[in-house]
């Protein structure tokens, strides 16, 4: 069965109508629902959610206990594709034993409590076909006896915060874009505000960051943090919605420094979960009584991780075992088998090092690291993450260099988002207005500064980029070329997955005049 939820009529039509086309060639297709209106004619085997439900009715119970009844945790419950963006997306299949063992486990590693301890709310607004929103959402849930509450189909527009306000969840979850964005919209209205109401949120802001990053596991605050906190910070989080909330994740992507800053500076512990829609969600956790800064936590209880192949400075590939690890690829037995080894370990293709207690830190995947002509290995994230912390204009920053002789960069800016379809727009969101005048330009869009060459802003970015190769182990780690895109990158125009990674291929492809241009003028 096929469900069309898209929030746009007129794009739900045209999915049923492509669905249409190709049915005949999908043998195990046999229902389509339309979530919210009818289709425009009468179609056989599609139905609307009243139809769907109305059908259920009919169907005895004995048939559904029967149902029920012949379930082994061995069969497979679910299909999760991955997203795709190292490669085409594959069929996940995940055991009635992975999804009932993780939505126990991995939510007690992160502190859900039973329904009988305290009623846990959450917002239900990612799509539910990603394993992270699947977990947190759905089985968790049913696991513990959550209140979940669904969002408008505009969540992810500007209405999740209005839902937020209403709900006041206990435990919630974004995607660091999520949080990102929440954090940008923060700094335009503090932007916006008087100069006395700005100062009082800054001052409050460094009080408690300080705080948070010296004593980050006391919950005993000095009185001018407590006075901050009661002043100004409460109505920051009773404004979000997030006043009761004492749990909030993100997962799924990497999550910058200055965001997580951003927050602590709020009084809001970002908590990470991670894993891959291979190990059911989350194999690592970090809670409330389990957290490091930057760190993905630790294992789950009864999960297992080790780093194999293991350089000078600790960094290996993260392998996983346990029962969170899936049965395999869909009609994929060739990938199943290069994922998971002889003795049932995980390769994840992500690197990390683990500290002395267990902590988790992701510093980049395998398939991602660059290795120049001068065979350097060089791990694009930690150079992307120092540039987008030095300038914060800078809205995505993509390391480039793989059997190069040296290292280039495409960016993209800060920009406001179109608020009906969520793409980036030409003007410049206030943060990044903000930098323009600070480095004396009087840019207001992308256009102006990509354009016109701003000299202002180029001569900045230019300057934060120097500051990040001096900070850099050696100098093959150094920028040498860089370039600034028309537009920021986006899950529509490609360059995005759903879950807001970075799809490094596709950039490669689409810009790949730009980037053939560093290289052409350094050997002419």
């Amino acid at each position: 069965m096929a469900t069309l939820s898209t929030s746009h009529p007129q794009r739900r039509q045209r999915m049923l109508g492509r669905t249409l086309q190709i049915w005949g060639n999908l043998p195990y297709l046999k229902a389509v629902v339309m979530y919210r209106e009818a289709p425009a004619g009468e179609v056989a085997n599609v139905h609307t959610m009243e139809e769907l439900m109305r059908l259920g009715d009919q169907v005895p119970e004995e048939d559904l206990d029967a149902v029920v009844s012949a379930q082994q945790p061995n069969q497979c419950c679910v299909l999760v594709y991955t997203s795709g963006t190292t490669g085409s997306p594959k069929g996940v299949m995940l055991s009635q034993d992975n999804i009932t063992w993780i939505a126990r486990y991995g939510s007690q590693a992160g502190g859900i409590q039973p329904a009988e301890v305290q009623q846990e709310v959450v917002v239900s607004y990612l799509p539910l076909s990603h394993i992270a929103a699947q977990i947190y959402d759905l089985w968790t849930g049913i696991q513990w006896g959550a209140q979940v509450c669904f969002a408008e189909p505009d969540a992810l527009k500007g209405s999740l915060v209005h839902t937020l306000r209403e709900v006041e969840p206990t435990s919630h979850m974004g995607v660091p874009r999520v949080w990102e964005k929440i954090m940008e919209r923060i700094q335009e209205v503090v932007a916006q505000s008087g100069f006395i109401r700005r100062k009082m949120l800054l001052w409050a802001m460094s009080v408690m960051l300080e705080h948070n990053l010296t004593c980050p596991s006391s919950d005993l605050k000095p009185f001018t943090t407590r006075l901050a906190d009661y002043l100004v910070l409460a109505k920051v989080r009773q404004a979000l919605g997030l006043a009761r909330c004492q749990k909030n994740f993100y997962g799924a992507a990497p999550m910058t420094a200055e965001t997580q800053r951003f927050f602590l500076g709020l009084n809001i512990r970002l908590f990470s979960g991670y894993g891959l829609s291979e190990t059911s969600g989350p194999h690592f956790m970090s809670s409330p009584c389990n957290y490091r800064l930057h760190s993905s936590g630790k294992v789950v209880p009864g999960c297992r991780a080790k780093l194999v192949n293991q350089d000078a400075e600790g960094i290996g590939e993260v392998c996983m075992w346990g029962r969170t690890v899936f049965m395999g690829y869909l009609n994929m037995e060739d990938k199943t088998r290069e994922a998971i080894d002889a003795d049932g370990w995980l390769h994840s293709g992500d690197l990390g090092r683990l500290d002395s207690d267990g902590f988790l830190y992701i510093t980049g995947r395998l398939k991602e690291l660059i290795i120049t002509s001068g065979g350097e290995n060089v791990p694009p994230l930690p150079i992307e993450e120092a540039v987008k912390t030095e300038l914060p204009i800078v809205s995505n920053a993509m390391l480039i260099g793989d059997q190069r002789k040296f290292l280039s960069m495409l960016l993209t800016l800060k920009c406001t988002l179109d608020p009906d379809t969520s793409d980036p727009t030409d003007n410049l969101t206030e943060q990044a207005v903000e930098f323009c005048r600070r480095v004396g330009s009087r840019a207001s869009t992308v256009s102006e500064i990509v354009g016109g060459k701003d000299e202002s802003v180029y001569q900045a970015i230019e300057e934060g980029i120097q500051r990040v190769n001096r900070n850099a182990a050696a100098r093959p780690y150094h920028i040498q070329k860089w370039a600034i895109l028309e537009r920021d990158f986006s899950i529509s125009g490609g360059e995005l997955g759903p879950t807001m990674k970075l799809k490094r291929p596709t950039v490669l492809e689409k810009y790949k005049d730009i980037i053939e241009s560093f290289y052409l003028e350094h050997k002419q």
